[in-house]
């Protein structure tokens, strides 16, 4: 079993993306001098794009909980 890598994905972290068009993925990378490669496969590109708007909603949502005084923390999977 491999080990996980953790990264922490800021505003100013260099992000590029390009297709792979003969492997059908595209990769990620994240960061310049020492990149973290995410390869995704072009079937998971819709889940990955569908999780990350989830995220977002949940973030955004206890943003104006917190704004509002309602610190009552969401619990996703």
């Amino acid at each position: 079993m491999r080990d996980t890598v953790q990264i922490h994905v800021t505003a100013d972290l260099p992000i590029r993306v390009r297709a792979l068009a003969y492997a059908n993925r595209a990769e990620i990378r994240f960061g310049k001098a020492f990149p973290v490669v995410l390869l995704v496969d072009s079937d998971a590109i819709a889940v990955l794009s569908k999780e990350l708007e989830e995220v977002r909603a949940v973030l955004n949502s206890t943003t104006a909980q917190v704004d509002s005084g309602d610190e009552t923390p969401e619990v996703t999977d």
